[in-house]
C-alpha cells in the first residue's frame, strides 16, 4: 500500500506541471479508448480475429487498437469499429 501512495503523491505533484498534465491527458485519452474497444468487443462474444473479418482487416492491427499505448487513433478508424460493433460514437470537447 505504501507504494501505491508514494506513486499517488508523486502523481498529484507531477500534475501540478502544465506539460506532464498535457501529455498524461492526452495518453489517457488513448488508453480509455483502446480499453472500451476491447470491453465491447469482449461483449459481444468476438474476438479479435472476428472483428479484424468484419473490419476487413488483420487480426495484429485490431491487437494494436486496443494497445492502450497506441496513440495512433484516427476518427475514421474509431467510425468504423463503432459501426462494426454496432454501436454510435460520441466526440465531445470538455473542460
Amino acid at each position: 500500500m505504501r507504494g501505491v501512495r508514494s506513486f499517488k503523491c508523486y502523481l498529484k505533484k507531477e500534475l501540478k506541471k502544465r506539460e506532464f498534465k498535457k501529455a498524461f491527458q492526452e495518453e489517457e485519452v488513448y488508453a480509455n479508448i483502446a480499453i472500451q474497444i476491447a470491453k465491447l468487443r469482449e461483449g459481444q462474444g468476438l474476438t479479435q480475429s472476428n472483428l479484424a473479418r468484419v473490419l476487413h482487416t488483420t487480426q495484429q492491427t485490431i491487437s494494436r487498437l486496443e494497445d492502450p499505448d497506441n496513440g495512433s487513433l484516427s476518427l475514421r478508424t474509431l467510425i468504423k469499429i463503432a459501426g462494426a460493433l454496432n454501436k454510435k460514437i460520441n466526440v465531445q470537447f470538455v473542460k
